[in-house]
């Protein structure tokens, strides 16, 4: 029967469960994904669960204890039997023998490796010990928000008493490992019965006989924090004490947080270039409209997975500042300062050398929130621990005070050697990790296999074409191929100066700003001089010149607020340098475009912006152009059916080569992935070799 729950949501399947019947690891995969499919349970990539069942041992085939835990680095809601860590109890629990106190914590996460049974399985995680010492077949430790609440509560422990009757225990906020595994067995000893451990400022820990006990009695634990926090909730005094302002109406928000992205990315990647996620999300603006905003923002955060992912303290850009970039300059530099001054009071002898003084999550008071990382899910997930933070200091202050970790505790875990050998394991960034590029006509053809390269190498894009119902197919592609977090998608008419400020408004509330512009839009009418109409002139000329135009200007706006150079790539055509029968209108406008790409690179250079050309010819699969009038048109020019195009184009080349998307998205990499740039105002033929179109 399911269980009625208000504030977590019981998702677990009787006939699912019962096909694993006799599998304890399968069971806690199904376990760890219905917890980690629920925000309010726990945040990505956090908390931790395992499972302790017998097996034989590989050697003697003999019946062994082994525990399965959440290895480190995975995430509950994707969890896989491969993203687990198989030991030998007794093994892990020996370890106890040659513990000698906290100055080995980091040497006992190395004899881990001693322990394991599985050898294919993931790298145990510093958690480890805090399931191998309880005795329970199966332990969720989750970081639930209700909970921390409570844990982070100055009376803390004193309400986990009152409000469970003495089953569930407490123990103080200590960094995680080894000495910590042992605090909760001794708190288990010293009040046996208890179904679960409040972890001070942390989590919670919670276990059962099977996966479903578990399981229930994890959502029990959380329900009846999340029902006292509820109860409690405005009752004393306002919640966060109130509103001292109003947030601006959500059009006004929107296009202000869209005219300052840019600006805050700019500063925020004086270290690395980084990239953004905004967010105006009811809980957010309740924050930081609110009385005591000013008060708990300096505090920080509490849980550790929380701290780790939001930096020591957020910065707050009031009203004023927004629109100031002097003042929003001082703002980051004051940042900076505040955080070497807290690295410089906190290091050891041993600690890693100071990181990006940058903050990550940045308040805007009227606006809503931004967050800076290395990639848009870091800064996606950011944002979503800070308002796992915002909902903890909620519940915490409505039923006693806020409490933050010490600076020095809060160091401790930002530059733990493990922690840095960990950053140091990481892999080498693509070349365009970090990177924002908006594509015009990238629905199909050249520019979706330009987005695509771009995205393989690291970068995130915007698509944009002027068809809805390919954007939309474009869009659903590249979800599934990369993730919702690498690319975002604009209906843009690259004629309307108005939708093109537009398009650059999603980018800049989407990822932060922009790098990379590639004009890519366009279209082709093949007719002979005497049938030209005014109506062909025109439409050619305000796609091909004028939306290179428009989107230029527009681009170039953007970059120079963040003030980190960019790069300006037109897709322009082999006929802008050679003259052929029926193409008047077509080959001018190219012409056009051509020499428009090189006044643009030689008033821009001075803002670090390059300007480079890719010439195709000839580019005829998944393209819109081909696919009309103009494949006949060019096939009548040269006296041949159209199905014989695609041969003859690749004869009349020097290299008899047939040219294909991926070819132009291969030339358009080579000018932005990092190997030229110092190269601007250069026309790049990608053509198999057409001698006429030399430039040279």
């Amino acid at each position: 029967m399911t269980k009625q729950f208000k504030h977590v949501s019981y998702l677990w399947d009787e006939a699912k469960a019962a096909a694993m019947a006799g599998d304890e690891v399968a069971l806690l995969i199904y376990r760890s994904n219905l917890l980690g499919a629920d925000l309010r349970l726990t945040n990505y990539g956090g908390g931790n669960t395992s499972c302790k069942a017998t097996a034989p041992d590989p050697l003697t085939g003999k019946p062994v204890e082994v525990m399965w835990v959440k290895g480190s680095g995975g995430d509950l809601g994707t969890l896989q039997r491969s993203g687990l860590a198989a030991l030998y109890v007794d093994r892990l629990r020996s370890l106890k023998n040659i513990y000698t106190g906290m100055q080995m914590e980091d040497e006992m996460v190395a004899l881990f490796d001693h322990c394991i049974y599985d050898l294919k399985s993931k790298a145990p995680s510093i958690d480890t010990p805090l399931h191998g010492f309880l005795p329970f077949k199966h332990i969720d430790h989750l970081h639930p928000d209700a909970a921390i609440a409570i844990a982070a509560a100055k009376d803390g422990e004193r309400i986990t008493k009152e409000l469970f009757g003495g089953k569930i225990g407490w123990v103080p906020w200590q960094r995680p490992g080894f000495d910590l595994g042992l605090q909760l067995k001794q708190c288990l000893d010293e009040n046996p019965g208890i179904r679960g451990i409040m972890l001070g400022s942390h989590g919670l820990f919670t276990w059962g006989d099977t996966a479903y006990e578990s399981y229930i009695n994890t959502l029990e634990v959380i329900e009846q924090c999340a029902e006292y926090l509820d109860k409690n909730l405005g009752k004393a005094r306002p919640v966060f004490g109130g509103p001292r302002m109003q947030a601006l109406p959500e059009e006004e928000r929107l296009a202000k947080a869209a005219e300052l992205a840019p600006v805050l990315r700019g500063l925020a990647s004086s270290h690395q270039r980084m990239i953004g996620h905004f967010t105006d999300d009811e809980r957010v603006l309740q924050f930081i409209h609110s009385n005591d905003m000013e008060r708990l923002a300096p505090l920080g955060t509490s849980c550790p997975d929380h701290f780790l992912r939001t930096k020591i303290s957020p910065l707050v850009v009031h009203p004023e500042m927004a629109g100031d970039r002097l003042k929003l300059e001082a703002a980051f530099e004051a940042y900076r300062k505040m955080y070497a001054a807290y690295y410089d009071s906190c290091k050891h002898p041993n600690s890693p050398a100071m990181r990006d003084p940058n903050p990550v999550v940045i308040l805007c008071p009227g606006i809503g929130m931004f967050t800076f990382a290395k990639d848009k899910q870091t800064a996606r997930v950011a944002a979503e621990f800070y308002i796992n933070a915002i909902n903890v200091m909620r519940g915490a202050e409505a039923v006693s005070s806020y409490t933050s970790l010490p600076h020095q505790e809060a160091f401790d875990i930002e530059y733990w050697l493990l922690e840095e050998a960990k950053l140091q394991r990481m892999p080498k960034p693509k070349a365009l990790t970090g990177r924002i590029a908006l594509v015009t006509g990238s629905a199909g053809g050249i520019g979706k296999a330009i987005a695509r390269k771009f995205a393989q190498e690291g970068a995130v894009v915007v698509l944009s074409d002027n068809n809805p119902d390919r954007l939309a197919e474009a869009k659903a592609s590249f979800d599934k191929e990369f993730g919702k977090d690498t690319c975002a998608s604009a209906l843009l008419d690259v004629k309307d100066g108005q939708n093109v400020t537009s398009a650059y408004g999603t980018a800049a509330l989407a990822f932060g700003g922009i790098d990379i512009v590639v004009n890519c839009a366009g279209l082709s009418i093949s007719k002979p001089l005497e049938e030209h109409t005014e109506k062909d002139w025109d439409l050619l000329y305000d796609v091909l010149v004028k939306g290179q135009f428009f989107v230029t200007q527009a681009g170039v706006e953007v970059m120079r607020k963040q003030n980190l150079g960019g790069d300006v790539l037109n897709i322009v055509s082999k006929n802008a340098l050679v003259s052929g029968p029926n193409n008047a209108a077509y080959g001018s406008a190219k012409a056009a475009q051509l020499h428009l790409s090189r006044l643009n690179a030689a008033e821009l250079g001075k803002d670090h912006i390059r300007v480079n050309v890719v010439n195709p010819d000839a580019v005829i699969a998944d393209s819109t152009i081909w696919a009309g009038p103009w494949a006949e048109g060019r096939a009548k020019a040269y006296g041949v059916t159209v199905e014989e195009l695609p041969a003859y184009y690749a004869k009349r080349t020097l290299l008899n080569q047939v040219i294909l998307p991926e070819d132009i998205a291969d030339a358009c990499f080579a000018f932005v992935g990092g190997l030229l740039q110092k190269a601007t105002g250069n026309v790049l033929n990608v053509d198999g070799g057409i001698a006429m179109a030399f430039v040279r």
